[in-house]
Order: C-alpha cells, then structure tokens, then sequence
C-alpha cells in the first residue's frame, strides 16, 4: 500500500486499541480492510504512528515487533529481522534509500486510537 493509494480510494477508519493499551515504544499489529497489515506505535513524546506492517527486505510481518528509536531526531523504528531502520514520520528506509514503508494516517479520538485504510472496493467492481 502506498501513499498513492491513500490518494486514489476513500478511506476508513479502523479501529486499532483503546489510547490506554498503547505502551509507549512497542508496537501493534492492526488488521485492515482487505487483509493488510499495519504496524502501530507511539513514542515517548505521545505521537501515533503507523506503517506498513510488512518489511520490505523481507515480506515479513514484523514490523509492529521493532525497535523504535530516534536518529538525529527522526523517530524511527528497525526491523527486527534484519535490522534496517525506517522513519516513522516518512517510512523512508535510512540504511537503504530502496526500501520504504508506507505510512497512514493515525488518530486519537474518545480514549481510542484508530488508523485510516483505503476501503475495499465494492465487489465485482474489478478495481
């Protein structure tokens, strides 16, 4: 899913956890529509984030188990396979400018935090 995507279909809101389980620092997979992943998180400062959950070295699942971090202010979140580290505020790869995650909109609203996911198109549409 690229931020192209985003552009191009209607978005909803998924509901990801209540604000109150989101430890700081560590990550949770969302489900979405259509059966993709994302990869959630706040950090210490208390912004959300999400991401693809998939790294893209790998086509692995992972990336809700990161590490998050900060790399000359950027916040940050390595793969845990192998090690590569993504922002989070851009999902640019740093270690390897050919890789990247997309990134979603993130909100907090009403003591739950939710993530935005294209919707599905509607069936037999074809697209």
């Amino acid at each position: 899913m690229s931020g192209d995507t985003l552009r191009h279909h209607r978005t909803t809101w998924v509901t990801a956890c209540p604000s109150d389980q989101l430890s700081p620092e560590r990550g949770v997979a969302v489900l979405l529509p259509g059966g993709a992943q994302a990869a959630l998180f706040r950090t210490f400062d208390g912004h959300l984030y999400a991401v693809d959950n998939v790294d893209p070295a790998t086509s692995a699942a992972v990336m809700a188990r990161g590490i998050v971090g900060d790399r000359d202010g950027e916040p940050t979140v390595a793969s845990p396979l192998h090690k590569q580290v993504f922002s989070l505020r851009t999902g640019q790869c740093l270690d390897d400018p050919r890789l990247w995650l997309a990134t979603l909109p993130v909100r907090e609203r009403d003591g739950t935090v939710a993530v935005a996911a294209p919707e599905e198109p509607p069936a037999g549409s074809g697209s």
